[in-house]
């Protein structure tokens, strides 16, 4: 932390935390030097809100059977499959960037829905910080789902792609 004004360092931040804001960032590191041995290092994050809802199960008709038993608990587990993220094959984000499915705009992108990849292949490029990153298969299998579109941003451990 620094030895300066803390008055100063907290209109910098907040001065950050708007450029953050204004230009649609998700994090912003900055160090300010002020001389040998003194300086601020300050990382500003911003998080994402995830709302996540449950309908309510409808109340059973007068008529109507009971719904059996562990009915209603089988219901979440079965919506939790179709989460990307927990699906075993998930290839996941190892940075936060911008995705591109293939080597240039108009190209051909390295996989699509089907296709058979094998380990360590290119299967789409992450930018982050103007360099470009190829994001290799971590096993042989084939692509059963695209969850990112080309020019998307990502954040880190964010699923990409399905291989199974």
């Amino acid at each position: 932390m620094s030895k300066h004004s803390t008055d100063a360092d907290v209109a910098f931040i907040q001065a950050l935390a708007e450029l953050l804001n204004k230009n649609g960032l998700t994090e912003l590191s900055v160090k300010r030097e002020y001389g040998e041995d003194d300086s601020l290092d300050v990382r500003v994050v911003k998080q994402a809100n995830i709302v996540t809802t449950h309908a309510a199960a409808p109340a059973p008709l007068p008529h109507a059977p009971a719904p059996p038993a562990g009915g209603p608990a089988a219901a979440p587990a079965a919506a939790g499959t179709d989460d990307p993220a927990q699906h075993p094959g998930a290839v996941t984000s190892p940075m936060v960037g911008t995705v591109y499915l293939s080597a240039e705009p108009g190209a051909t992108p390295f996989v699509a829905i089907g296709a058979q990849v094998t380990e360590g292949q290119t299967v789409l490029i992450i930018e982050a910080m103007k360099t470009m990153n190829h994001i290799p298969a971590p096993r042989a299998g084939t692509v059963r789902r695209i969850v990112v579109e080309d020019g998307s941003p990502v954040e880190y451990g964010a699923p990409l792609m399905i291989i199974e």
